[in-house]
C-alpha cells in the first residue's frame, strides 16, 4: 500500500430509485425482510426530498454486514469479512451518529470518503469529523456506498467506517475500527481474494496513509 496514486473524483451516485432497483437486483430487500414494491416505494417517494448524491441505506439491523457484505465486487471476486471478526454484526452506532433514524430505510446525505484524513487514526478523525458538523459512517452504510459506486474503492484510497464500534461488558469501546478496503491477497485472506473488496478492523490508535474516513453531513 506505499503507491501514491491519485485519488479519482466520484461522480455523484444515481437517484434513490436507481438505488432501490440496485439493491432488489441483489437481493438486499429480501435479506431485510422487505417486499421489493416496499423498497421501491420508499426510495420514489424520496425522490422529491434526497439531496444531489444522497444514499439509499437498510438500517443495520434489517441487513446487517455480514449479509452484505458478500454482494460487493470486484474485478469479478467477492467481497469478505476478514475471518477475526466474527462479531463484525455486534459492531453498532456510536453516540456520535445520533441521527439514526428509527425506520427500515433511510437516507444518508452525500457521503464523503474523507482522503483529506487519510493517515489519521480513528481516535483523532471522530473529534475531527464531529467538530466539522459531520458524523462517521456506519459500516453497513460504507458497505451501501460500495455497492452502489465501486469506484468509492480504489488502491490507496480506501476508507475507514468509525461509526461502528463494539462496546465491551463493561461498557468500554472495543480498539477495534472497521474499514473497508483491497485485499492483497496475502495472508489468512487468500491469493484468490487479492483485489476483492474486504470488510476489517483496524486498532483505534493507529494511523494507515491509505485510509480516509466515511462520513455524511445527516441522515434522513
Amino acid at each position: 500500500m506505499s503507491d501514491n496514486t491519485t485519488a479519482t473524483a466520484l461522480p455523484l451516485l444515481p437517484s434513490p430509485t436507481v438505488q432501490a432497483e440496485r439493491l432488489v437486483e441483489l437481493g438486499v430487500h429480501g435479506i431485510a425482510g422487505l417486499d421489493a414494491a416496499a423498497l421501491l416505494d420508499f426510495a420514489r417517494t424520496a425522490e422529491g426530498t434526497a439531496g444531489a448524491g444522497a444514499l439509499l441505506a437498510v438500517h443495520p439491523d434489517r441487513a446487517p454486514a455480514s449479509a452484505l457484505a458478500p454482494l460487493l465486487r470486484r474485478e469479478d471476486r467477492a467481497g469478505f469479512v476478514v475471518v477475526d471478526m466474527t462479531d463484525v454484526d455486534l459492531f453498532a452506532p456510536v453516540d456520535a451518529v445520533a441521527d439514526l433514524p428509527d425506520a427500515p430505510l433511510y437516507l444518508v446525505d452525500r457521503p464523503d470518503r474523507g482522503d483529506e484524513m487519510a493517515n489519521w487514526s480513528p481516535d483523532e478523525a471522530l473529534p475531527a469529523l464531529t467538530g466539522q458538523g459531520r458524523t462517521p459512517l456506519l459500516l453497513t452504510e460504507g458497505i451501501h456506498w460500495v455497492l452502489q459506486q465501486p469506484a468509492a474503492l480504489e488502491p490507496n484510497h480506501c476508507f475507514m467506517t468509525i461509526g461502528s464500534r463494539l462496546r465491551k461488558a463493561n461498557g468500554a469501546l472495543d480498539a477495534r475500527t472497521p474499514a473497508i478496503w483491497i485485499s492483497n491477497g496475502t495472508g489468512r485472506d487468500g491469493r484468490e481474494r487479492r483485489g476483492a473488496p474486504k470488510v476489517g478492523w483496524c486498532w483505534a490508535g493507529n494511523r494507515h496513509t491509505w485510509l480516509g474516513f466515511g462520513s455524511t453531513g445527516g441522515r434522513h
